[in-house]
C-alpha cells in the first residue's frame, strides 16, 4: 500500500481537521525501523512499564494494521508512547516505529495492561480500529481510512 503523505492529506481534508476527526499528534515521537512512512488500522494497547502484551501482540498476524502503545508478523508500525531500546536491531527491520526515545533499561514483566483500550498520547484520543498515517512529518489520526 502507498503511504499518502501526512502534508498531502491534511491539505486535502481540512475540514476533517478542523472538526476533530482527523488529529495530529505533537511532533514528540523519534522515527526507529527502515520504514520511514507508514500507515493502518490502529491496534491498540494500555500498559505501564511492562511489555508483555506487546511481545504477545506481535506474534499475531498484524495484516497491515499499525500497534498504537512486527516485521516478522505484517505490522505496518508500532507507535509507542514511551522509549524502546536495542534501537539499532530496531532499525535493521522493515517496519516503521515512533517512540518518545530510546532507554536501556528493560521494562518489566508483570503481564498488565489492557487490549483494544482507548489511549492518549501525543495530544490526541486514539481508539482502536482508527486509521493512523506516520511520516517524516508527522503523526495522523483519523476516524476513518483517508485518500486523496
Amino acid at each position: 500500500m502507498a503511504v499518502p503523505a501526512t502534508a498531502e492529506l491534511c491539505d486535502a481534508h481540512a475540514a476533517l481537521l478542523a472538526s476533530g476527526e482527523l488529529r495530529v499528534l505533537q511532533p514528540m515521537f523519534k522515527a526507529y525501523g527502515r520504514r520511514g512512512a507508514f500507515a493502518g488500522a490502529v491496534v491498540t494497547l494500555k500498559l505501564f512499564e511492562d511489555n508483555v502484551l506487546v511481545r504477545e501482540m506481535l506474534t499475531v498476524p498484524g495484516a497491515g494494521k499499525v500497534l498504537v502503545l512486527a516485521q516478522n508478523q505484517g505490522w505496518a508500525g508500532v507507535v509507542v508512547n514511551g522509549c524502546v531500546r536495542d534501537v539499532d536491531e530496531i532499525d535493521a527491520c522493515d517496519l516503521g516505529v515512533r517512540a518518545l526515545g530510546s532507554h536501556p533499561v528493560k521494562s518489566g514483566k508483570k503481564g498488565t495492561g489492557e487490549k483494544h483500550a482507548a489511549v492518549h498520547i501525543g495530544g490526541a484520543a486514539i481508539r482502536d480500529g482508527e486509521w493512523l498515517y506516520a511520516d517524516s512529518d508527522g503523526i495522523l489520526v483519523s476516524s476513518s481510512e483517508l485518500s486523496l
